[in-house]
């Protein structure tokens, strides 16, 4: 690992990489993902679907649900645990009854699955947590592999070293605004050095397993196969990834260890799921897809996102588009005498706003309030979505269409804002931006609901969600 980690020039640092394994992988992933155990995707926000197209989503995980799902014609599919926004206790318990119901369901069912920890890119999020949890309540597993790994964010891992894209710059995520997080921060951008940070030091960095690039490019899958089946017992594995193809590469890698029967516990961002499902990139879904109905009612965007790229993107929607805003001051959502007429304001406001055929923003105010601990500030962050939750759920005038902003945001809004309990994901409508379909039990049957994360895309990027969507034509 070099001593100093410095931002790297994107061009320089990949132009003289070994090239990419010459074969294409995904007709062979697509039929060995329909004879491999069902593939379970437990993901922490709905952010993660960003890769996928027509799987279902599941935001409960009873045993009957988890049956249902299990039999389905897809190869996976993915539960909606939202595990992000809750504290430490809150997520190991979740994940231990979530692990015994699918036992359960698989007993029930006779059907043998698989698990991705989906996690996000930049590296935030309840880990080792999740993964330990998952590991006693489902293991024994040979190993389990961490591949941060996400294409349409720029996210990518050379020589062990995760880096997030910065216009023409790679910037190592340990030195990005997102290391920063008040609850999921850290210091390492050198893989096997942040599993030994996370892990706080039970996991010493030199026991870290890498996997580099150059077994991807020059041994192809049965070179990954090879070095998953040799591993000691109970190792962690960190993989390089620079492209697609290197994904695809690792997915028949991990499935052939898997064939000569060792069984392993995946820690992810959204790219190797897509892979491993073998669904190839899908072009972005244009007007004719969604079900936008003829109405006269306005479009309704929902920001609860504080990272700067979300800030700068509500800042280039209102430069640019006619858009109504209601702000939420946060000071007055975390008030006991305010909470209450804030909430009930601003819903009146979006009910007489959309019926009027308005674009509404829905905004909580941009300034960021964190606790004096990591618990405390994810509380606020909690208080702060519910708070949005109860507007959503004193709407009486269905918007033509939803973007929720923000992985917790966009979760709290489906599940317990829009009644979500089961969702088809349509596809991306902009690279990294899913768009669901919702349940006939929801509160707005067939919307399409688009999750937007809140580190995903350019200046821009909301802009262009939006008018592509008021483009569309009505049904």
């Amino acid at each position: 690992m070099p001593e100093t980690l410095r931002p790297l020039s994107r061009a320089d640092a990949l132009a003289n990489l070994p090239a990419e394994w010459p074969e294409d992988l995904l007709p062979g992933l697509a039929v060995a993902a329909r004879t491999a155990p069902k593939l379970v995707v437990l993901d922490d926000d709905p952010t993660g679907t960003q890769t996928v197209q027509n799987i279902q989503v599941v935001t409960d995980w009873k045993v009957e649900t988890l049956a249902t799902a299990l039999q389905g014609d897809a190869p996976g599919f993915y539960i909606l645990t939202n595990s992000r926004s809750l504290a430490s206790a809150a997520t190991r318990a979740l994940h231990l009854e979530l692990a015994a119901n699918l036992r359960a369901a698989a007993v029930q069912t006779g059907t043998l699955f698989t698990v991705f920890s989906r996690g996000d890119s930049t590296l935030r999020g309840h880990y080792p947590l999740e993964t330990d949890t998952l590991a006693e309540a489902l293991g024994p597993f040979h190993g389990t592999l961490i591949v941060p790994y996400f294409e349409a964010g720029g996210r990518i891992t050379l020589d062990g070293i995760h880096y997030v894209a910065e216009g023409d710059q790679l910037v190592p995520a340990g030195e990005t605004a997102f290391a920063r997080d008040p609850t999921f921060g850290y210091r390492q951008s050198f893989l096997p050095a942040w599993v030994e940070e996370k892990t706080g030091g039970r996991v010493p960095a030199g026991e870290v397993v890498h996997l580099p690039l150059s077994v991807l490019r020059t041994e192809g899958p049965s070179g990954v196969a090879s070095r998953l089946i040799a591993l000691p017992a109970n190792r962690i594995v960190v993989s390089d990834a620079v492209a697609r193809r290197d994904i695809e590469v690792l997915a028949l890698g991990l499935l052939q260890a898997e064939t000569a029967g060792l069984r392993f516990l995946v820690r992810t961002a959204a790219s190797l799921v897509a892979a491993r499902l073998g669904q190839a990139p899908q072009p972005l879904l244009d007007g004719r897809a969604f079900s936008i109905p003829a109405l006269s009612t306005g479009g309704l965007i929902v920001v609860g996102s504080y990272v700067p790229k979300s800030t700068a993107q509500v800042r280039a929607l209102r430069a640019a588009l006619p858009v109504r805003e209601v702000e939420v001051r946060v000071p007055d959502l975390l008030s006991p005498t305010q909470r209450q007429a804030a909430v009930k304001n601003a819903a009146l406001r979006i009910n007489q706003l959309l019926s009027l055929g308005e674009l509404v923003l829905l905004v909580t105010s941009r300034d960021l309030v964190t606790g004096a601990s990591p618990e405390e500030s994810l509380a606020i962050v909690g208080r702060v979505s519910s708070a949005v939750v109860e507007i959503v759920r004193q709407l009486t005038v269905r918007p033509r269409f939803l973007i929720a902003k923000g992985g917790i945001t966009s979760s709290d809004v489906a599940t317990a804002g829009l009644g979500v309990r089961r969702a088809t994901v349509q596809g991306q409508l902009l690279p990294g931006v899913p768009v669901w379909r919702l349940g006939a039990e929801s509160k707005f049957p067939g919307l399409d609901y688009v999750i937007f994360p809140g580190n995903v895309g350019g200046e821009s990027a909301l802009v262009e969600a939006v008018n592509r969507l008021q483009s569309s034509p009505a049904l």
